[in-house]
């Protein structure tokens, strides 16, 4: 669970201006629920109080790879400072609130920031503070999907380009899905290098407490993508109907997000509807886990070389560091 790679290609865009055409995402939405088994792209967890409760989610005691990533940095960070090298830009995939990337600031002294966000509203705020912080730093904010099709504005230098893609996110795409974004950001920084958050396999008694915290935070925010799908798609899908199932697949190694209907339910849009039976699921999100050796691999299979690594105490989380 981590801020999304999204599945639509899109042009970069100023943070403030719209992501996608309303009719692409509408298309998307209604081809995902009619499908079998029915299916929502987590991109859309991430609408403005999406973003939000992931925010919250991080803070929870059940949540570890907040904790560990930071451990990381905060162990590691000049190592993993003098491994990754001068970054002329730091480029923040997935940036959210932009905290993360702010930590390392003081070690990678970037000239230029370019935090990318699937939520441009979320981003332009966090932007107004890296602003008021940081009035020497060049900021360019992409409000963009970047799964698929990653692009960078023509007036940012492909020299010293640095990207940082924290938190697992990577974790989100199937393994097919995540050679492609590697191999992506691998031809966007022919110089440069990368900085990637793996989550490690462990303990299911670890992984899904994470997913499906006592608090039910994560139950929310879950549930919140039934919300924000009836503002795009204009449906009439009512959380009450529903509940939130996270349990890991361990013969695929990764953790799966579902919204299970509570009853029989028939849920209607402009241009179709779809009952779903008492029990029946919608998959919202995927997060694989990864050994350390399988990453460095698909590292090397992508093209990137000097790949190393940082665990935390417990060997639960690594940051990956790997050259072009």
């Amino acid at each position: 669970m981590v801020s999304p790679s999204a599945l639509l290609a899109c042009p970069p865009t100023e943070a403030s201006a719209p992501r996608l055409p309303r009719q692409a995402d509408q298309r998307e939405l209604q081809a995902g629920l009619l499908d079998r088994p029915a299916h929502i792209d987590p991109k859309f967890l991430y609408d403005a109080l999406g973003s939000s409760l992931f925010s919250a989610i991080t803070q929870l005691p059940e949540y570890y790879p907040t904790r560990c990533e930071a451990e990381i940095f905060e162990r590691h960070g000049a190592d993993i400072a003098r491994h990754a090298g001068t970054a002329q830009t730091l480029v923040d995939l997935g940036a959210g609130d932009c905290a993360k990337a702010e930590r390392l600031f003081p070690a990678l002294r970037p000239r230029h920031y370019v935090p990318v966000d699937i939520s441009a509203d979320y981003l332009q705020a966090a932007v107004r503070r890296l602003r008021l912080s940081y009035p020497e730093l060049r900021i360019t904010p992409l409000g963009q999907d970047f799964s698929q099709s990653l692009s960078l504005p023509a007036d940012i230098p492909e020299a010293g380009r640095l990207f940082f893609y924290p938190g697992s996110s990577i974790g989100n795409l199937d393994p097919d899905g995540a050679l492609a974004m590697l191999e992506r950001i691998r031809a966007l920084c022919p110089d440069g290098g990368l900085l990637v958050g793996v989550d490690l396999v462990k303990s299911s008694a670890i992984l899904e407490p994470a997913y499906d915290d006592a608090l039910h935070l994560t139950a929310a925010f879950n549930l919140n993508l039934l919300r924000h799908v009836n503002a795009v798609l204009d449906a009439d899908f009512d959380v009450d109907d529903w509940r939130h199932v996270a349990l890991f697949d361990r013969r695929r190694s990764r953790i799966e997000m579902h919204l299970e209907a509570r009853r029989n339910v028939r849920v209607a849009w402009p241009e179709g509807e779809r009952l779903f039976a008492a029990g029946e699921r919608i998959h919202t999100e995927n997060s694989y886990k990864f050994t350390p050796q399988a990453f460095t691999a698909l590292l090397e299979r992508a093209g990137f070389a000097s790949v190393r690594h940082w665990s935390d105490s417990r060997g639960w989380f690594s940051v990956f560091g790997a050259r072009a």
